[in-house]
């Protein structure tokens, strides 16, 4: 491995949880499963009012308990999964190992937390449910998209020079 490949990897691991390199190469169809799976995840969100403008505003205003649970079970059952995955030292399906690296904080947490917070308490959206929200006939939220999209441009152009 040379050392660009080696700096670009070290470069992901401040941001991503997991940076397996996988070696493996399939047909274009065979991640197809994953969109099978997005489909029936973004239907869960609009059935369990995840992607609901009004609901987004009760949880900022603090009057209803709703996205405080769906958002604490999500955060419940991700670290029950990393702790058994790192206590049974579970694989992949092909057998690869998962690498999950301790983390240590920075001050740009903060700073992009509540970044964050901001764009997600004005514009009803955060990341996950987008795409739902697009599906579900909010073409609105487009922007929002675009939005999010030129905003991750917009790290990775200056991530060196922002504080981490």
């Amino acid at each position: 491995m040379s050392n660009t490949e080696r700096d670009k990897i070290d470069i992901r691991h401040k941001d991503a949880m997991c940076t397996n390199e996988s070696e493996l190469v399939h047909p274009w169809w065979y991640n197809l499963k994953y969109t099978f799976v997005g489909i029936v995840f973004g239907i869960v969100f609009v059935k369990a009012e995840i992607i609901s403008w009004f609901r987004i505003q009760e949880m900022f205003q603090l009057s209803s308990f709703h996205m405080y649970g769906v958002i604490g079970t999500a955060v419940m059952v991700g670290i029950i999964s990393v702790f058994l995955i790192k206590k049974l030292k579970i694989k992949t399906i092909s057998g690869e190992e998962i690498h999950i690296d301790n983390k240590t904080f920075d001050k740009g947490q903060i700073y992009g937390g509540l970044i964050f917070g901001i764009g997600w308490a004005i514009t009803g959206a955060c990341p996950g449910p987008l795409f739902a929200q697009i599906g579900a006939g909010f073409g609105v939220v487009s922007i929002t998209l675009l939005s999010a999209i030129a905003g991750t441009w917009v790290y990775g152009k200056y991530a060196e020079k922002l504080p981490h």
